[in-house]
């Protein structure tokens, strides 16, 4: 069996491409976190990204799901379904928004003896997952399940069926009022912005 990365493999590799990121973070929604995950900065990385992403191939591979196309919805699970794909040695498309909805373009299609990996950088609300499977099932395909490299959903996703991940995290959020004591002692930055009180 090929080597699959341990969770303190994976995280240092997050840490080294400063994917995830720890202490004091103001995120869009307004509240806080004192970790911060931004899956793009891996995948800025190819070496990298081939690593988390092989390895996540073999955890894949070890759910003996029944697929044969790899589909992922644009733009942030593009080159993670890719190097996954890439792995399994199997097609990869992506959907992506016409109008708001997401739809297959640029010559993709799918019929009824397909079934479906679907396979993301990060889950956390499963949201767009749910949206790419609703436009996959338009063309007669069938999801198999769902793949990433980063599971944030906490066990509280849309995502009925399991998800197959290379790493899960349970990050929690705090408005002001509820701030820990150790956060309140941090400066808080915006990531991707200037610091701010």
């Amino acid at each position: 069996m090929k080597k699959m990365l341990t969770e303190t493999e994976t995280i240092a590799l997050l840490k080294e491409t400063e994917a995830l990121l720890e202490g004091h973070f103001i995120l869009s929604s307004g509240l806080r976190s004192e970790r911060y995950v931004q899956c793009a900065k891996l995948l800025m990385y190819p070496q990298k990204a081939q690593t988390i992403c092989k390895s996540l191939a073999e955890k894949i591979k070890l759910a003996h799901l029944n697929f044969d196309t790899v589909v992922s919805p644009a733009i942030g699970g593009i080159l993670a379904g890719y190097e996954v794909a890439r792995h399994l040695e199997l097609p990869s498309l992506f959907t992506e928004r016409v109008d708001g909805v997401f739809t297959l373009r640029r010559g993709f299609s799918l019929n009824k003896n397909n079934r479906v990996l679907i396979v993301e950088d990060v889950i956390t609300t499963g949201k767009s997952s749910l949206e790419c499977a609703n436009a996959i099932e338009k063309y007669g395909a069938n999801v198999a399940g769902y793949a990433c490299i980063i599971d944030r959903s906490s066990g509280k996703s849309i995502i009925k069926e399991p998800i197959i991940s290379q790493i899960s995290f349970d990050i929690p959020t705090y408005s002001l009022e509820t701030l820990p004591e150790k956060l309140k002692k941090i400066k808080a930055v915006k990531p991707g912005s200037r610091e701010i009180l």
